[in-house]
């Protein structure tokens, strides 16, 4: 190992990156956890919400309305049930959320409910809890 590669690779360990022989530099893994862990949601998981909005939006789709407002009535209780522990978490991400829920519920509610604005409310809650989660 020549000099310059040597004091490329203690630079490398000293700031966490991993240099290999070609020079080039990869972050080591415990960076990329903590990367990881900094855009979570400050909600915590919300993949059990999430899947819930995405089997209705599957199920709006497919022109099954009726199914997709049964569904949709999982993510109602579950929510509700997770409102003590998540809010206090993140008041402001939590409202958000929320809101975007009772949109896509009075659209599935409505009297006679529209199919596109259905997709359109669902696909706006998805983007909700993507961005809350720092996946968007």
């Amino acid at each position: 190992m020549n000099r310059i590669t040597l004091s490329r690779a203690l630079l490398a360990a000293a700031l966490g990156v991993t240099v290999v022989a070609t020079g080039h530099v990869f972050p080591s893994a415990q960076i990329i956890a903590s990367a990881h862990a900094a855009t979570a949601s400050k909600l915590g998981d919300l993949a059990p919400f999430r899947a819930i909005v995405v089997d209705t939006s599957t199920l709006v789709n497919k022109g099954n309305l009726a199914g997709a407002k049964t569904r949709i009535k999982d993510l109602e209780t579950s929510w509700d049930e997770a409102e003590p522990s998540l809010k206090p978490r993140s008041a402001a991400d939590w409202h958000v959320v929320d809101k975007a829920i009772d949109r896509a519920l009075s659209a599935l509610r409505a009297g006679t409910p529209d199919a596109a604005e259905c997709k359109q409310s669902l696909a706006d809650l998805l983007k909700e809890i993507d961005r809350v989660s720092g996946k968007a």
